[in-house]
């Protein structure tokens, strides 16, 4: 429990009633209100550099990112680091390789730009369901996470409960993606943004000044508290009991690397941008403040260790998740004041909508891709009317399963679905991106199998990792099904996911890869220029 007195809670309750009123009533103030694809698939490209920016940040920082690096971080300490690190590098990667490729080819959806490239209607029907596969696992994880931190928070254990604010927050993701639209979305991304980095650089500082304004005191008190003395400052604690800990290591980066930069929520933000100079501001003030989020959730749960201890920590949970929470109570001592409530009502609320920002994105996504690749595709010249209503009820139709799923799932390690989704981006997804933006010869053969193979890989290996079954944290501890040596699959699915790729494209023969070097030739400079300026119809020099 956090500890806190009736008043405390009563402050998270209001917090919580009055944030999620006025979000959803900004969300419906903002969304389109015309039958425009444009303006509910990219809101018309009007958002500002700052605004994208911190929609994309809200993106990245989703609660997987502050509840599981942050119980990384204060549980294994140096490896929970290198985790934040490695979420900076993929957000990297997406500003420096595929942001304006992305802008460039794509137009609303992942399969506009896969289809500029290959065009077909099985190449979108594939992006897809590669989508679903991949947001849809991490949509269920923080979901289920709704009643475990209200729960924690507010202090009730009742199962019934819980499962009431997962319904809840189910139905406003909906009303999230499917009223606000693109526009609205990212209204909430941005508030939830400012919430989190404002709350969290205030708790941070607060921590610092615990300890004297020394880290290194914080650092040397967190590893006498962990439990692990100075292994906790080193390389390899978080997979030690692992069979190989460096490699496991190494394939969890590689799926944080190529995964978060590839997941089809995110690039979709690319697509909203009006041109590639905003692209690039885009992505700087996405960097930004991904970069201060990581050192405001380092220092938070670094204090965390330091100030609570291993035992607390776990006892709350045993992966970590609510490090965060405890640091931020943690730093306001045993009698907390009016303001230091309030304080930590706040940090409590921006954790709370940034579940729901989070998925409501996932949703937009997965909608827009069930309404524009499977369904408009079908129908050439589809009315805008429809394809919208089509896109509102795809976001039911995503969002339903999906609570039913988070509800019946939230007593189980939920570690694997975000696992997978990140696998799935990494597999999948990064291959089929630079292959198509990038490589002259790419076929259709190559793109289906890079989307297939490496979807299939990630999903056989993934049954095999001890998240799934084999110890007493797995999803299923009953089981024994342990026979994949990793516990991230992307050390091996990332290259099955290159190497099918590469073999369909090989495999088509020459006619095929000449077809394809023809088509890139004619959207080579698209790709990496964007569409040519037009010139002006006249000059102060005369003609």
């Amino acid at each position: 429990m956090t500890d806190l007195g009736g008043s405390a809670q009563s402050w998270s309750l209001v917090a919580f009633c009055s944030v999620v009123t006025l979000t959803l009533l900004l969300c419906v103030l903002t969304g389109p209100d015309r039958d425009d694809l444009e303006e509910f698939y990219t809101g018309y490209r009007t958002l500002s550099p700052l605004r994208n920016g911190l929609a994309v940040a809200g993106d990245y920082i989703s609660a997987a990112t502050v509840l599981t690096i942050g119980g990384v971080i204060a549980l294994c300490g140096y490896d929970g680091v290198v985790l934040a690190l490695s979420t900076l590098l993929s957000l990297l990667l997406l500003m420096f390789l595929l942001a304006e490729p992305l802008h460039n080819t794509g137009r609303f959806t992942m399969g506009d730009a896969l289809s500029r490239r290959v065009p077909g209607r099985a190449v979108r029907i594939t992006a897809c369901v590669v989508t679903l596969l991949s947001l849809i696992p991490m949509m269920i994880v923080q979901l289920a996470g709704v009643g475990q931190l209200l729960a924690f928070i507010l202090g009730f254990s009742d199962g019934a409960m819980q499962t009431g604010c997962i319904i809840g927050a189910g139905i406003l993701m909906i009303s999230y993606a499917a009223l606000g639209g693109m526009r609205g979305t990212a209204l909430i991304q941005i508030i939830k943004t400012v919430m989190l980095l404002g709350s969290g650089l205030v708790v941070a500082v607060l921590v610092l000044a615990s300890f004297g304004w020394h880290p290194g005191t914080m650092l040397d008190t967190a590893a006498q508290r962990s439990g692990t003395g100075r292994a906790f400052l080193q390389y390899g604690l978080q997979f030690s009991d692992g069979p190989h800990p460096a490699l496991d290591m190494i394939s969890t980066q590689v799926a944080i690397v190529l995964g978060g930069a590839c997941l089809p929520h995110v690039t979709m933000r690319m697509y909203t941008a009006g041109n590639a100079r905003q692209v690039r501001r885009t992505m700087s003030w996405a960097v930004s403040s991904v970069a201060l989020f990581m050192l405001v959730i380092t220092v938070v749960s670094l204090g965390a260790t330091a100030l609570v201890g291993r035992e607390r920590i776990t006892a709350a949970d045993p992966h970590g998740s609510t490090a965060y929470l405890l640091g931020a109570r943690a730093v306001f001592g045993s009698d907390v004041s009016r303001i230091e409530g309030l304080v930590f009502s706040t940090v409590t609320t921006a954790i709370f909508l940034t579940l729901l920002a989070s998925v409501a994105g996932m949703t937009l996504a997965c909608a827009n891709s069930l309404a524009h690749d499977v369904c408009a595709s079908r129908h050439s010249g589809m009315p805008a009317l429809r394809e919208m209503t089509l896109a509102r009820a795809c976001a039911l139709l995503v969002g339903i399963p999906v609570v039913l799923l988070a509800a019946l799932a939230q007593h189980r390690s939920l570690q694997p679905l975000a696992t997978l989704s990140f696998c799935m981006g990494a597999s999948a997804i990064a291959p089929a991106l630079v292959y198509s933006l990038f490589w002259r010869r790419f076929s259709k053969a190559g793109l289906l199998g890079t989307l297939i193979g490496g979807s299939v890989a990630v999903l056989v290996l993934m049954s095999g990792t001890r998240l799934v079954s084999g110890s007493p944290t797995s999803a299923f501890p009953e089981a024994d099904l342990n026979w994949f040596p990793f516990t991230t699959t992307a050390l091996v699915s990332v290259p099955v996911g290159f190497a099918c790729g590469w073999l369909g494209t090989v495999l088509s023969g020459r006619r095929s890869a000449r077809r394809a070097r023809e088509r890139y030739a004619g959207i080579e400079q698209l790709i990496l220029a964007g569409p040519p300026r037009r010139r002006p119809s006249w000059s102060p020099d005369g003609p």
